[in-house]
């Protein structure tokens, strides 16, 4: 299952808040969100059977190790382009909505090359 944007988002929200507080239960994830706890529902029950999540008995979200992998991905990008953007002068708020959109538009190969490059300087 190819996941969407969205999906991606969901993940990397789930990261977050696990650093965060360690456990992460489906209201949580609709606080940090800003989205309705039905949306959230949808979300979860998708990317559960996406194999991306799993829920445990007392109902906290878990990730899957590929749901981990997507998310860190997404993590790191999200961190990278926020920083780059905040070098050259790029407001914080400005920074971290538009290191969203290029975290999902960048090509694995084309991130890598441009993190070598930057890091390189």
């Amino acid at each position: 299952m190819k996941l969407h944007t969205s999906g991606e988002d969901y993940l990397e929200a789930v990261f977050i808040l696990q650093k965060q507080n360690g456990m992460v239960r489906s209201v949580d994830l609709a606080r940090h969100m800003g989205y309705t706890k039905a949306s959230i529902s949808h979300a979860v029950t998708v990317l559960r059977n996406g194999g991306y999540l799993t829920m445990d008995t007392d109902g906290y979200l878990h990730l899957t190790d590929n749901g981990r992998e997507i998310a860190e991905t997404i993590f790191e990008r999200h961190q990278f382009f926020t920083e780059q953007l905040i070098a050259v002068g790029v407001d914080k708020a400005t920074a971290e909505r538009d290191a969203c959109r290029i975290e999902h538009a960048i090509s694995d190969k084309s991130f890598k090359k441009l993190k070598e490059y930057i890091e390189g300087i």
